[in-house]
């Protein structure tokens, strides 16, 4: 009997079910109509407002090319792309307007084209207009404790959105990796949209430190000892990189700047037919006068690392191995100095370097550490004439364009063994070894005493190799592979 109401109530239950699917089902389509009409709405009336902006007093219509880069002030190998993109251009398309959205509020625009001139030795030929958005908090990662990647990549609509609504261009560049913005300026904005990835929101090697319960920077301990959270996150990151990879598709032209994140971006967005490798411009040229013989104006040897302080440069690392080669005296008692030399893009960067201080006291090796923020170029420059080894710890390092600074300066190299450089830039040349790679501390540490043990015969053929072998990532070779990738974009 229990059985048969059981039977009996199931059927109604599907009924009602049954019921409510083909109202539904009209009701979906109606919002979806709806909503559709509204954002063709939207769209037309962008279009309507860019053709205002886009006439100049002479009444021709001017091309309008923006970049989406919130952080354009700060002083990393991504900013550097976007200035020497936006020379390129404007070399090519002088009659065009350039625009730059940026979230730089507190800086005048003046002061930005300033500060790249002095980080980068950049100066553009022709104005461009900043369009400064309120909203960048959207994307910072502090503001996601949790769910970041998702969280930032949903801010980036909101912050593409306030974006797109300040100005309308014919060209949007997303030069930054907010891939999440393309579909809004291309479908809503009506523009040619193009990106210039220099590393992967998500990669099939996050994914595999998850799947395999990895601790790393993006995934914490607790989850990694939980088998339910790493299967929770483990689809999380599956179904975010789905969406990641629709979102890209949209770009009509991409760019990648090594052979490490090209791999990934066409197993994510399978765009091949419209991808290319342009790898990322390095002022080699003007690092060719520091003199290859190791002319010191201080006794013993100095080591340098040049890299944005953020986590996933690794910076803990390089302490931990100088403290190591300290510690365990493998090399001669010639002083030795770590120099850290990077920029930092806001206060949680800044906490991060106080983080490093304290870690540097607490090895015991703070005199021999120092810390060098958001300097001049002509001082990096400095610091590297002076180094003996370049450090840099970046595990899957997208390329690395301080590696090749160091390289072009000759101090020799010793990277990651992974990511561009292993694959693209501390390769032989011409059948010599250019520089090293290592993976732990203790490698590091090694590798360090092997370099400093070696004669200086030895040490500058290894940088005369390492400096022939990086013309290939000059200013020069970036405009031309950059032009002719973007060319769909202007036909």
């Amino acid at each position: 009997m229990a059985d048969g109401e059981e039977s009996w109530y199931l059927c109604k239950l599907l009924r009602f079910f049954y019921s409510l699917f083909f109202p539904g089902l009209i009701v979906c389509g109606t919002l979806c109509v709806c909503l559709f009409i509204v954002l063709w709405g939207i769209r037309l009336l962008l279009q309507r407002k860019k053709k205002l902006v886009s006439t100049s007093k002479n009444g021709k219509n001017q091309m309008v090319i923006a970049f989406f880069h919130p952080y354009c002030n700060a002083g990393g190998g991504g900013e550097r792309v976007l200035w020497c993109a936006l020379r390129a251009l404007q070399k090519k398309y002088p009659e065009a307007v350039y625009v730059v959205y940026t979230g730089d509020v507190n800086v005048s625009g003046q002061q930005i084209l300033e500060g790249a001139f002095r980080r980068f030795n950049i100066r553009l030929i022709h104005p461009v207009q900043f369009v400064f958005l309120r909203k960048r908090y959207l994307v910072e990662d502090s503001l996601y404790p949790h769910f970041t990647l998702l969280g930032q990549s949903l801010g980036s609509i909101f912050l593409g959105w306030e974006a797109l609504m300040q100005c309308v261009p014919d060209v949007y560049v997303d030069s930054m990796g907010y891939a999440f913005t393309l579909p809004l300026f291309k479908y809503i904005g009506g523009c040619q949209v193009g990106s210039y990835v220099h590393y992967p929101t998500i990669s099939t090697d996050m994914l595999s430190v998850v799947k395999n319960q990895n601790i790393g920077f993006n995934n914490a301990a607790f989850i990694t000892r939980n088998p339910f959270l790493s299967k929770v996150k483990l689809i999380y990151y599956y179904l975010f990189a789905f969406i990641y990879g629709l979102v890209g598709s949209c770009s009509d032209v991409v760019m990648v700047n090594s052979s490490w994140t090209l791999n990934h971006i066409l197993s994510l967005w399978k765009v091949g037919n419209c991808t290319n490798i342009v790898y990322p411009p390095c002022d080699v040229q003007t690092f060719l006068d520091i003199p290859l013989h190791e002319k010191k104006v201080t006794p013993g040897h100095l080591l340098v690392s040049v890299g944005q302080f953020r986590p996933e440069k690794n910076h803990p690392l390089q302490i931990r191995a100088f403290a190591k080669l300290l510690n365990k005296k493998m090399v001669e008692s010639s002083p030795l100095k770590l120099v850290l030399i990077g920029g930092c893009r806001n206060k949680d960067d800044e906490l991060r370097v106080n983080q490093l201080r304290r870690l540097s006291e607490d090895l015991g090796v703070q005199e021999y550490v120092e810390f060098k923020i958001n300097i001049p170029f002509d001082e990096l420059k400095n610091y590297l004439s002076e180094a003996t080894i370049g450090l840099h710890t970046m595990w899957n390092e997208h390329f690395g364009i301080g590696v090749v600074e160091c390289m072009a300066a000759g101090t020799i190299i010793l990277a990651h063994n992974s990511g561009g450089p292993k694959l693209d830039i501390v390769v032989p040349h011409e059948g010599d070894i250019t520089g090293f790679l290592a993976e732990s501390e203790e490698d590091y540490a090694e590798t360090i005493a092997h370099i400093l043990s070696m004669s200086a015969e030895k040490r500058l053929q290894i940088r005369k190799s390492a400096r022939a072998s990086v013309s290939r990532f000059s200013d020069q070779e970036f405009e031309v592979t950059f032009l002719s990738s973007v060319e769909k974009l202007f036909k």
